[in-house]
């Protein structure tokens, strides 16, 4: 079992609106989607309640709440039928109680303030991270695939912030 995450930090200023906006995105992931939809509109939530000065003070919460499951889906294809979970965005606009245009609008805006691309590892589900093979594949300006170097060499590329994480321990983990 692994130890409990801690809250991410956000400027005092920012933290109802943080605290209303990410209340609003858990409920949504934990009844639509999943814990790692929930986890990774946290993370993003978190870098926009910290940036200099943070959107999230101006406007309506359930709008960048529904702007942020928005951007995070478009980044692991949500509404792509072949990916699970799935929810098209009219869908995904209507259970979040929002307009389909006022949600796309709004997390187009995230991205393009964050420079959010699509399939950005950051951002992205760890089955996506798997799938794509970009991000595995430049390690100090030469193309490999880190997922075929030796553990200590995954190692050091995850320690150096280059790949997302170590996939030699992901597979002693899953083989246990």
């Amino acid at each position: 079992m692994s130890a409990p995450v801690p809250p991410p930090k956000v400027p005092a200023a920012v933290k109802p609106a943080f605290d209303d906006i990410v209340s609003i995105t858990e409920q949504f992931c934990r009844q639509h989607l999943d814990a790692e939809y929930a986890a990774l509109c946290l993370k993003l939530t978190a870098k926009l309640a910290r940036k200099r000065p943070s959107p999230l003070v101006r406007g309506d919460r359930g709008i960048w709440a529904a702007g942020i499951v928005y951007a995070i889906g478009r980044v692991n294809f949500l509404a792509d039928p072949s990916q699970h979970p799935h929810l098209r965005t009219d869908v995904l606009a209507d259970l979040l109680g929002v307009k389909q245009t006022t949600m796309t609008n709004k997390g187009r805006l995230i991205a393009d303030t964050l420079r959010i691309a699509l399939m950005d590892p950051e951002f992205s589900r760890r089955d996506m991270i798997d799938k794509n093979p970009m991000t595995w594949l430049q390690i100090d300006g030469f193309l490999v695939d880190a997922r075929h170097l030796p553990p200590e060499l995954q190692m050091e590329a995850w320690q150096r912030g280059l790949i997302p994480y170590v996939p030699a321990q992901s597979q002693t983990a899953e083989q246990a």
